[in-house]
């Protein structure tokens, strides 16, 4: 093997080791870059936290978490995680859906959803583009895939989060899993203000139609509201649920950012967050030229991480 095929080689190995949630909280360092990554304003360590109402009651919390990156048949992954849960007299509601989607084109490999509370089971899918399919694990169902960049519920929201999202813009995908739920249709709808217990944001409100169940099935009116800036924060989130009177909301309570993994996008992410914390500082009266004097842990991770530190 010559030198080059064995440099490739061993930096593979070193790479094909999943990165996950760290117990002592996320640094740069401790997430690789890559450079064929996608460009997108995520990356693991992101968690937000929300409230949960059902009409104007609040019934629960949930969580959209970027938990890792993992190898799936060969696919570099972000495995992320969406849990809602609330219990009313009549309503109780337990959901989790975890999806895995490439880094390098976004389209997901594989999807789990397991629930309880008025539903009574779960379910897990396997994707197979190459062999246009789409398998459930948890039964012998099967069907045809009409895209070889398939989308879940969950990773459709992070893929729209890469989107330039014009108000007055409207997408047409056909990259939902199951055939029957195409077209996708996405509209912009407008500009608004939010204020959270997150704080205040400015937001682009976007409408995710779906043609089949699921999360933003046809007919449920699903409003998302990400953060008009290079973050694209999920601030709020509003479904309809059968059966259930009043519409579903999620309301941001708290944020912590992840690092993105392709390296552009990273020091991107990373000049706004020292650029925001700047500001911050300068509104409370303090000396923020005197701390960036000092230097900061969010300016050193700028430099690139070795793919190895993983």
């Amino acid at each position: 093997m010559n030198t080059l095929g064995l440099t490739t080689l061993v930096v593979a190995l070193a790479v094909a080791q999943p990165v996950v949630a760290q117990s002592g909280g996320w640094s740069a360092n401790a997430v690789p870059t890559d450079t064929l990554a996608a460009p997108a304003p995520f990356g693991p360590g992101e968690h937000l936290v929300y409230g949960v109402k059902v009409g104007w009651f609040n019934v629960g919390s949930g969580a959209l978490t970027l938990e890792g990156l993992e190898w799936v048949r060969g696919n570099p992954t972000y495995r992320a995680v969406m849990r809602i849960s609330g219990r009313m007299t009549f309503f109780k509601i337990d959901d989790v859906y975890t999806t895995w989607f490439d880094q390098h084109t976004l389209q997901s490999w594989r999807f789990i959803r397991s629930y309880g509370g008025t539903y009574t089971s779960g379910r897990h899918y396997e994707f197979y583009p190459e062999r246009d399919l789409w398998d459930r694990e948890d039964n012998d169902e099967f069907g045809p895939m009409t895209t070889d960049s398939p989308l879940d519920d969950i990773s459709f929201v992070y893929f729209l989060r890469t989107l330039p999202l014009e108000v007055g813009d409207t997408y047409t995908f056909n990259r939902y899993f199951k055939e029957e739920g195409n077209p996708v249709v996405v509209r912009v709808l407008r500009k608004d203000r939010r204020k959270t217990d997150a704080g205040e944001f400015n937001t682009i409100v976007v409408s995710p139609n779906f043609q089949s169940e699921g999360l933003f099935a046809e007919g449920g009116n699903a409003e998302l509201h990400f953060s008009d800036d290079e973050r694209r924060l999920l601030v709020y989130m509003k479904v309809d649920i059968p059966r259930v009177p009043g519409s579903l909301t999620l309301h941001l309570r708290s944020i912590q950012e992840g690092f993105p993994v392709n390296p552009e996008s990273r020091a991107q992410v990373l000049r706004a967050r020292e650029a925001r914390r700047w500001n911050e500082r300068r509104l409370r009266g303090e000396n923020p030229g005197a701390a960036r004097a000092r230097g900061t842990a969010a300016e050193r991770a700028l430099r690139p991480v070795s793919p190895a530190a993983g």
